[in-house]
């Protein structure tokens, strides 16, 4: 069975039923191979959301822009949040920009990276 996917698909929650009542700013994140840092900002877009992650030490203190669509699960009793991507994969994702992370056409690149995997990154 095939499934159709828009682009849109990556910038929406997954089971956001689940802890819809929750401010997530501040939890923790977990990539499929360990810690990446914490939620400095969540948006709760229709069709656009996003996190913004503070990894810390972990890439020299960088931020970076993770599409909702990543995530796989909320536990809100232990304030984390699992991404279904690697460390590397969201390390080689195109660089965060604080003055367009709210630009569409910044989102689209950045979408298209996590939408293919963490394949579709070329030259940012």
């Amino acid at each position: 069975m095939t499934q159709n996917r828009t682009m849109s698909d990556i910038w929406t929650y997954r089971d956001y039923e689940s802890w819809a009542n929750t401010d997530i700013t501040g939890f923790k994140v977990e990539a499929i191979d360990g810690d990446i840092g914490s939620i400095d900002e969540a948006s709760y877009d229709v069709g656009g959301s996003f996190l913004v992650v503070d990894t810390g030490p972990w890439i020299f203190g960088k931020k970076v822009l993770l599409p909702a669509g990543v995530i796989d699960r909320v536990d809100v009793d232990d304030e984390r949040v699992f991404v279904n991507r690697t460390k590397d994969e969201i390390k080689s994702a195109p660089e965060f920009d604080e003055d367009r992370y709210h630009d569409e056409a910044y989102r689209a690149d950045v979408g298209t990276y996590y939408d293919e995997g963490g394949r579709g990154y070329r030259s940012w």
